[in-house]
C-alpha cells in the first residue's frame, strides 16, 4: 500500500491507497510543535481505527509547504515505517509537468500535486482553485504546462482579519451562505461580504486568466470550502475534494516507472 501525505498550514491530509484506489484518507489539524513520536501515535489511532496494519505500507509520498514538518515526518517514515519517503519538489514531478514559473522552487508542493492530478484526469487547459488557508489558482496549458497562478488571502483569514481589525464587528461562522446578498444585520452583511464576494472574485479572475490564455480553461475547485463557494460560482464547474492525493498517487508511480 501507498502512503500519501499532504502538509498544508491548517490541515494534513493523509490517504492510503491500494494500488490505484483511495482505501482510506483523513483530514487533521495541522501541528507544527509536534514530534515524530507524537505523529506516531496519532497514525497508530487512525490506521487502528480502519484495521490497517502499517507493515502493509511500503512506501511513502509527502508534500509540505510547513517546513518544519520536514524532519518530523522523515523521522517518523524512517522509525516506524522502515521507509526513506518521497518528498515532492520539481525535480520529482518534471517527467509528468513542465513547470514555467521563473523559478519553479518558488511554487507551493500542494499546488504541483494538483495541477499534474487535474491534467492527468481530463487533459486539457484548466484552472485549478484551492480554498486552503490561502485561495490558490493553478494555470494549466492545453500541452500539460504550469503556466503559473495568482494567490488570495483564503476565506477564513479574510473573515478573521476582518474581526481583529474591526472593533465592532463580531467574529462569525463561514459554514452556509445567507440567502439573500442584502445583509439585513451585521452577521448576515458579514457573511454576504465574504461568501458571495469570494464567490464573485473567483469568477472575475477565471475570466481574467481565461482571457491571459486565450482559451476556454475547464475550472475546478478543491479544497475545505470549495462546496461553498462553488455552488455560487458561475465559473467553477466541478469539486475534487480528492485531487491533492491523486496527484500523490500519479508522481508515486511515475517514480517507479
Amino acid at each position: 500500500m501507498l502512503l500519501v501525505i499532504d502538509v498544508g498550514n491548517t490541515n494534513t491530509v493523509i490517504g492510503v491507497f491500494k494500488e490505484d484506489t483511495l482505501v482510506h484518507d483523513w483530514r487533521i489539524r495541522t501541528i507544527r510543535d509536534t514530534t515524530a513520536d507524537e505523529f506516531n501515535v496519532l497514525a497508530n489511532a487512525l490506521f487502528f481505527d480502519k484495521n490497517l496494519d502499517r507493515a502493509s505500507i511500503k512506501k511513502c509520498v509527502i508534500s509540505s509547504v510547513v517546513p518544519s514538518s520536514v524532519p518530523i515526518l522523515d523521522a517518523f517514515c524512517e522509525r516506524y515505517l522502515k521507509l526513506t519517503p518521497l518528498w515532492i519538489n520539481p525535480d520529482s514531478v518534471k517527467k509528468l509537468m513542465p513547470i514555467l514559473y521563473n523559478n519553479p522552487n518558488e511554487v507551493g508542493a500542494d499546488r504541483i500535486v494538483n495541477a499534474i492530478a487535474a491534467y492527468d484526469k481530463y487533459k486539457t487547459a484548466m484552472i485549478i482553485i484551492d480554498f486552503g488557508t490561502a485561495t490558490t489558482f493553478d494555470v494549466i496549458s492545453q500541452k500539460g504546462e504550469y503556466l503559473g497562478g495568482a494567490i488570495v488571502p483564503g476565506v477564513m483569514i479574510a473573515s478573521e482579519a476582518l474581526f481583529q481589525k474591526a472593533s465592532r464587528l463580531p467574529r462569525v461562522e463561514i459554514f452556509k451562505a445567507p440567502t439573500v446578498v442584502i445583509g439585513k444585520d451585521t452577521i448576515e452583511s458579514i457573511k454576504s461580504g465574504i461568501i458571495y464576494g469570494n464567490a464573485a472574485m473567483v469568477d472575475g479572475m477565471v475570466e481574467r486568466m481565461a482571457k491571459e490564455m486565450e482559451a476556454s480553461p475547464k475550472v475546478l475547485a478543491t479544497g475545505g470550502l470549495a462546496p461553498l463557494i462553488a455552488d455560487l460560482s458561475n465559473t467553477i464547474e466541478k469539486v475534487e475534494q480528492s485531487l491533492t492525493l491523486d496527484g500523490l498517487r500519479l508522481i508515486s508511480n511515475s517514480v517507479d516507472d
